[in-house]
């Protein structure tokens, strides 16, 4: 029960769900991160340990760049939290808008990716479709 309490107390902040929405697309830089939501540094690595504090999102260092990328989800509670999440945030234009963002960021040479994968943290399913 505590750990799903941990879930929904890192959901509870928009900037929070607004970075799971760009980790569903795949391992993010910091600096991707910051760039699509416009914030300052110490803002996003507050939010992010959050999150990691919470279980729902890991991270790993290379060299002076940290790395974030969604926790275990493509297994039990936390992969249907996130097909949750993934199927709610196709009706949020501000969450849409970060993700065209994101895939823009990529496509001009972003920090982190070389090419768009959309959803790609996440599991592919045949019941649903992918953006």
């Amino acid at each position: 029960m505590k750990e799903l309490e941990q879930y929904f107390k890192a959901l509870a902040d928009v900037n929070r769900l607004r970075i799971l929405n760009l980790l569903l697309h795949g391992e993010l830089c910091v600096c991707d991160i910051q760039f699509v939501l416009e914030a300052s540094q110490p803002n996003v690595s507050r939010h992010l340990s959050y999150l990691k504090n919470s279980g729902l999102v890991l991270d790993r260092r290379d060299g002076f760049r940290i790395y974030y990328r969604l926790a275990q989800p493509k297994q039990g509670a936390k992969k249907r939290l996130f097909e949750f999440l993934q199927d709610a945030y196709k009706n949020e234009e501000e969450l849409q808008a970060d993700t065209r963002r994101l895939k823009e960021a990529i496509q001009a040479g972003s920090c982190t990716r070389s090419e768009w994968r959309p959803y790609s943290a996440l599991p592919k399913t045949t019941t649903s479709s992918r953006v």
